[in-house]
C-alpha cells in the first residue's frame, strides 16, 4: 500500500522519511550559526518526530540469558535513599541512590562485538597480532597495538545508518513462530528474504536477520540460551552478508550464528565460532546479538533508519546498546 513501511523497501516513497534520512546522514544545514538555522532545526526535529520509534532492545536484568563463556551479570544498589538521607548534614533533605554492576561489556540486550573481540590464527582484523593487542589488561590496544579495533573506535558514520531487516522466520514459518532450533540460515535464505521483501542490500548497510527467537529471551531463557541448538546464519550466510557489503550485522539470538557454533568436528579444518571469525576477524564487520526484532517485523518495516550507539569504553571488547529503528508512520504524510 502506498506510504506504508513496506513500500519504503522499494523506493522510499515517503517524502518525510526521505527527509529524515537525508538530514540525519548529512547535517549540512547546521553549518551556519544556530540563530540563523532555528527554522531548519525545528523542521528537522518535526520531521524526525513524525517517524515511528521502534525499540529493538530487551530489558536486561539478573535473570537474562548469558552465553556460558561470559561472566555473570550482577546488580546491586550500593547507595539507597534510606542510607544516604542526611549524609551531608542537611537535616535529611537530600537522598540519592546509585548502583554497582558487574557484567561482560560486550554482552547485554542487545550488545555489539568490537572488531578486536575475535581473532583467527593469532591475528585480528588487518593482520594485527592478537596476543600483543591484549597483552595489557587495561583493554584492547592499551599495549600500543590494535587500539583501532576496540569499541571506542566504532565509526561515527555507523551510529546512524540505513538498516535492513531480513525476516527469515516470517518467510519460512509463514507466521510469528520462531525457526526450528536446528535451522541453518544460508545465503539462499537471505537472498530469498530480500527478494520477497523487495529490498536491495547496499554497501555499508546495517543488516538484521529475524529468526523469531527474540520472545524466548524472556519467555523461555533456557531454550534461548541452549548451547546445543539455536538457529542462525552459517558461514555461507555470512559470506552473503560480506559479498553485499554489510558493515554491521545482527539478529535476535544469543550468539548470532547457529549453535552449536562449530563446523567440521573431528576433522583438520574443525572451527569454533566460524561465523564470528569470518565476519569479524576476516572482514571487520561488527556483530550485534540479542536484538528484539518482533515489532519491526510486525510493522513490515524492512528498510529503516537505525541508531546504534555503543558506549565509548576505551579498549572495550564490545558494548551493551539501546538500538532504535525509525520508520515512517502509516497514518502520516
Amino acid at each position: 500500500m502506498p506510504g506504508s513501511p513496506s513500500t519504503l523497501a522499494r523506493s522510499l516513497t515517503s517524502r518525510r522519511f526521505a527527509m529524515v534520512m537525508g538530514a540525519i546522514f548529512s547535517l549540512a544545514p547546521f553549518a551556519s550559526p544556530l540563530a540563523e538555522n532555528s527554522s531548519d532545526i525545528e523542521e528537522f526535529l518535526h520531521t524526525v518526530k513524525k517517524a515511528r520509534v521502534i525499540d529493538l532492545s530487551h530489558t536486561w536484568d539478573s535473570q537474562s540469558p548469558i552465553a556460558g563463556v561470559n561472566p555473570p551479570y550482577t546488580f546491586a544498589l550500593a547507595a539507597t535513599h534510606a542510607n544516604t538521607r542526611g549524609s551531608f548534614g542537611d537535616g535529611g533533605q537530600l537522598s540519592f541512590t546509585s548502583e554497582v554492576m558487574h557484567f561482560s561489556g560486550q554482552h547485554g540486550a542487545p550488545s555489539i562485538d568490537a572488531i578486536g573481540h575475535i581473532g583467527r590464527d593469532g591475528k585480528l582484523f588487518g593482520g594485527v597480532d592478537a596476543a600483543a593487542a591484549t597483552s595489557d589488561p587495561d583493554g584492547i590496544g592499551a599495549s600500543g597495538v590494535g587500539a583501532q579495533l576496540a569499541i571506542d573506535q566504532f565509526p561515527a558514520d555507523l551510529l546512524v545508518n540505513r538498516g535492513i531487516l531480513l525476516d527469515v522466520a516470517g518467510m519460512i514459518q509463514g507466521d510469528s513462530s520462531p525457526l526450528p532450533a536446528t535451522f541453518e540460515i544460508t545465503a539462499a535464505h537471505l537472498e530469498r528474504a530480500a527478494k520477497r521483501q523487495r529490498v536491495k542490500l547496499q554497501k555499508g548497510d546495517t543488516v538484521f536477520i529475524r529468526t523469531g527467537y527474540g520472545p524466548l529471551f524472556k519467555s523461555n531463557p533456557g531454550v534461548y540460551a541452549d548451547p546445543n541448538a539455536s538457529p542462525g546464519p552459517s558461514v555461507d550466510g555470512a559470506n552473503y552478508l560480506i559479498k553485499h557489503g554489510a558493515r554491521v550485522v545482527g539478529n535476535d539470538t544469543l550468539t548470532f550464528e547457529m549453535r552449536p557454533p562449530i563446523i567440521n568436528p573431528g576433522k583438520p579444518n574443525f572451527q569454533v565460532f566460524p561465523v564470528h571469525m569470518r565476519l569479524i576477524a576476516d572482514s571487520g564487520i561488527y556483530i550485534i546479538e540479542n536484538l528484539n526484532l518482533e515489532e519491526l517485523a510486525q510493522a513490515k518495516a524492512y528498510e529503516f533508519v537505525v541508531v546504534v550507539p555503543p558506549l565509548r569504553v576505551r579498549g572495550g571488547t564490545g558494548s551493551a546498546l539501546r538500538v532504535i529503528a525509525l520508520v515512517p508512520r502509516k497514518d502520516r504524510d
